[in-house]
């Protein structure tokens, strides 16, 4: 029974001619781009008083990672193509169609390889780029200056109670402790408006919500009532109501997760979150079609001129994923594609565009 790998050496030999080449290149692009962005970056950095070197190498914490995880996949195509041209020049690819090999024999340890890469592009991304960003953001949004400490205040915040709308002004405080200020509550009946609640503050109070001094104004009759202290939003959880908006590049897998479900039972909008979820499970895996794109380099005699050709071929191929992929989540976000055609389209689009090319060039 042949295997489906070539040997264990050559399998091998690929693998670290591929991994090489790839964090290579990835480690010249971060590198390169590290330091464009520093020519627009540092300046505003070392215009706060009290700013100096520390604070610069700080940003370059914060500011590696977004390229690493940005780049990634763009350094694997071109490790890919620079690994498949090597061996194809040095007809290593034709030794091996020689002893029977199929192309996907040829690249399976690039794709096996391309696999680890993801793994570790998925940790990396879950665990060290939504810490990075959100920090980043925060500093960004004060100039680069001293970061004020997060009390968790929120401001203008609405949330669905069944057919009820609910809006608050401000909200100081988290769990059980939250207090709410500026409350507005919108009784609907069949999604026809029937009275409106104001009070100024707001508690936890059993399982719902207390809030005083209290009026209501009947649609219909126009009477206001005076109500003191009521009762509102029963079975609203204080996570609903402290909940601001989500960045999901400055959140993990669940912490997104979570996030979602929270914002759908608040009666909020989740579908562009739902469509960022399962991207970053469709992100991390698009190194694995990288070996796929890139392996028309891989066939055709060295000599025939053509070999250039079909490097430029292989990367656009790989560019035009990139291109669909912003553009599905573009299309997304807007609410034209469901989430999970947002995120998985361009993926097995290419997967089934990169087959039809690998077997079309093999001979």
């Amino acid at each position: 029974m042949t295997s489906f790998f070539p040997s264990r050496t050559i399998s091998i030999y690929m693998g670290r001619m591929f991994l090489v080449r790839t964090f290579g290149i990835l480690a010249g692009l971060v590198l390169v781009l590290q330091a464009l962005d520093l020519l627009g970056e540092s300046g505003k950095i070392l215009a706060v008083p009290g700013n100096g070197d520390a604070q610069v190498w700080h940003y370059v914490s914060l500011r590696v990672p977004q390229i690493i995880a940005r780049f990634l996949p763009f350094s694997v195509l071109l490790g890919t193509i620079l690994t498949l041209i090597t061996m194809n020049q040095n007809s290593e690819v034709i030794a091996l169609k020689g002893a029977g090999m199929s192309a996907h024999q040829v690249l399976a340890p690039l794709i096996v390889a391309s696999i680890g890469v993801a793994a570790l592009s998925f940790a990396f991304n879950d665990r060290v780029v939504p810490r990075a960003t959100a920090t980043l953001n925060r500093w960004e949004k004060v100039d680069y200056g001293p970061m004020p400490v997060d009390r968790g205040d929120r401001t203008n915040v609405w949330v669905r109670s069944g057919p009820d709308l609910i809006e608050v002004d401000r909200i100081s405080g988290r769990g059980a402790a939250a207090q709410l200020g500026g409350i507005t509550v919108y009784d609907r009946n069949g999604g026809e408006l029937r009275a409106i609640v104001t009070a100024r503050f707001g508690k936890r109070s059993g399982d719902g919500w207390a809030i005083w001094p209290a009026q209501r104004f009947d649609v219909a009759s126009g009477k206001v009532t005076q109500l003191g202290e009521t009762i509102i939003a029963t079975g609203v959880t204080p996570d609903q109501f402290t909940l601001s908006s989500v960045d999901p590049d400055e959140l993990s897998f669940r912490a997104l997760k979570e996030a979602i479900d929270d914002l759908g039972a608040a009666g909020r909008p989740t579908k562009s979150l739902e469509g960022a979820l399962w991207h970053k499970l469709s992100g991390p895996l698009s190194s694995v079609l990288m070996p796929l794109l890139g392996a028309v380099a891989a066939f055709g005699i060295a000599r025939s001129g053509k070999l250039f050709v079909r490097a430029v071929i292989g990367m656009a191929l790989g560019f035009a994923y990139f291109v669909a992929d912003n553009f599905a989540l573009a299309m997304g976000n807007l609410g034209a594609y469901p989430p999970f055609l947002a995120a998985w389209a361009p993926f097995l689009l290419f997967l089934f565009i990169g087959e039809t090319v690998l077997l079309r060039t093999e001979e």
